[in-house]
């Protein structure tokens, strides 16, 4: 019995192995026909994650329309794109310069899409400007800023874009928000703020046009990290509250969040919160026990941590 364990250990493993491929190669498959042909736009396309979903879903197929601020960062994108496509089986992309914190320009930009196009049928609402500091250092004019930015530009650009999705009964709406639309963290107000409002917009945006077939989903991961952010290794700190503060700030990479806004689309999920157990237990202690929560924030803010920057 223990040679014939051994002799089909390997074996199991080996079907094992060959199931997973197979699956992974149909998702890869069942993903790229769920956008091929769609009009997908992306804000902010020239940020680490923008980047990342305008090529998970070029690769796709999908009818690209990369927004930001910045029009030479759009062309290297676009480059960078179009280089290893294969032409057959991608479309090329469309750019538009477009700064979601001026509200002016947003509505014309949406018009110039529908007029392009004719339709929206996937908008991924990606922008976003972050700030750190005491809110007694933070200014007003700051505050509105980051309001517009994270808050009143995507709720404009979704509000032009709607009633085209509403008319054709299909379309899918993405917030890409943070894990501080679920509770605040000290030192981002204004930040923290912006992302309750974006949150609660979409939640009662998702229950308003679930009759017309339009999908509202939310993506929510811990901090978005830099390429170049790493966590250091055999660093660990002794006291507890670093290592609380450290695991959240860290966050995910942003290939891994383009990639579960892929699935998401895919899937039709409704909300997906992207975190390790450190932070979903937070989410849980905010909920049920807010007063051991709010201690514990407090006891952090006391020690004077440092949260590095999010990427």
């Amino acid at each position: 019995m223990g040679v014939m364990a051994m002799l089909m250990l390997p074996l199991l493993l080996l079907g094992i192995s060959g199931l997973l491929f197979i699956y992974q190669e149909v998702s890869r498959l069942w993903s790229k026909s769920a956008v091929q042909n769609k009009v997908v736009v992306i804000t902010d396309a020239i940020s680490g994650l923008g980047k990342e979903c305008a090529r998970v879903f070029h690769t796709g197929g999908a009818r690209l329309v990369l927004c930001g601020k910045n029009w030479e960062r759009l062309e290297n994108l676009y480059d960078a794109l179009t280089s290893v496509a294969d032409p057959r089986k991608t479309f090329t992309p469309k750019l538009v310069l477009l700064d979601l914190a001026d509200i002016s320009c947003v509505q014309d930009v949406a018009k110039e899409v529908l007029d392009c196009y004719g339709c929206v049928d996937i908008l991924i609402n990606n922008a976003s400007v972050k700030v750190k500091g005491p809110v007694d250092k933070i200014s007003l004019e700051l505050d509105k800023k980051i309001m517009d930015a994270n808050y009143f530009g995507p709720i404009t650009l979704t509000k032009v874009l709607l009633p085209n999705m509403i008319s054709r009964r299909t379309g899918q709406i993405v917030l890409v928000n943070n894990i501080q639309g679920k509770f605040g963290i000290p030192f981002r107000t204004a930040y923290s703020a912006s992302k309750h409002a974006a949150l609660g917009f979409f939640d009662c945006l998702r229950a308003e046009v679930e009759e017309y077939d339009v999908v509202v989903s939310t993506v929510s991961p811990t901090f978005i990290r830099s390429y170049h952010v790493y966590p250091e290794q055999g660093n660990w700190e002794s006291s507890i509250l670093k290592f609380f503060f450290r695991k959240l700030a860290y966050g995910v990479h942003p290939e891994e969040v383009a990639e579960e806004v892929m699935r998401t689309v895919r899937r039709k999920k409704q909300e997906v919160f992207m975190a390790n157990p450190i932070p979903k237990a937070a989410v849980y202690i905010r909920t049920f026990f807010p007063e051991f929560f709010f201690a514990v924030v407090a006891c952090g803010v006391k020690e004077k941590l440092n949260v590095p920057e999010e990427g």
